[in-house]
């Protein structure tokens, strides 16, 4: 059976740099990558970071039902496509989808089985320091996503676990974790004094358990919204 699983995070989170980590270290793991009308940055291939493909392409592919989700973000389309899933079923594979939030509650509408993560920055001025050292974007961009930021977080409590991006290391081994214990779970296996510790280490990022953490990320982006605040 083929688990699918959604992470999601605001831009400039650190959540690609996870994905490609963790696509490298467990196996039997399919990536799906978007489609999208926006241009390529930087050293960008297409079919590698991204399919990017012309509106009209996009549009025709909407029309075809090609997408298991797609959304309009910052002036632009991006989408998955319909046969990742099918050709992550057709091997045994289990699927990791790369979405934000609107795709994400797309995506828990067809397959309410799908497991969420979401992925938070530490606070505000850490992910604006992520942001503006990406040196791609102008400062209103850089500002308008900051904004975007405070409403995507908004919606942690739709998704299944939390992973607080701090240190990559450990967040790797967390977001490995969490694919790993879903998977567990799935085969209904004995586990072994791994399989347990993986488990535990998996349980702390469930939602109801890091609570406590989030509402201090949630006070930053509050605070730099206040008059006067940064």
């Amino acid at each position: 059976m083929t688990t699918v699983y959604i992470i999601s995070a605001p831009s400039g989170s650190g959540k690609s740099t996870l994905v490609e980590k963790v696509r490298h270290i467990v196996p039997r793991l399919e990536f799906s990558i978007s489609y999208t009308t926006r241009p390529p940055r930087g050293a960008e291939v297409n079919g590698r970071e991204y399919f990017f493909v012309s509106r009209d392409e996009f549009r025709e592919m909407i029309e075809r039902h090609e997408f298991l989700e797609h959304a309009e973000v910052f002036g632009n389309y991006y989408g998955t496509a319909r046969r990742f899933l099918q050709e992550a079923e057709a091997k045994g594979n289990d699927l990791l989808l790369d979405i934000d939030v609107q795709g994400a509650e797309q995506i828990k509408r067809t397959l309410p089985q799908a497991v969420s993560i979401f992925i938070l920055p530490p606070d505000r001025k850490t992910l604006e320091v992520r942001l503006r050292h990406r040196s791609l974007d102008a400062e209103e961009v850089i500002q308008r996503r900051l904004f975007t930021a405070s409403r995507e977080i908004e919606n942690y409590a739709k998704y299944d676990y939390i992973l607080i991006n701090d240190r990559l290391e450990e967040s790797t081994d967390a977001l490995k974790a969490i694919l790993l214990a879903e998977r567990l779970k799935c085969l209904g296996v004995s586990q072994s004094t791994d399989d347990s510790n993986t488990l535990i280490q998996a349980e702390r990022c469930l939602l109801a358990n890091v609570q406590g953490r989030i509402q201090p990320i949630l006070a930053s982006f509050v605070a730099a919204a206040a008059p006067g605040g940064r």
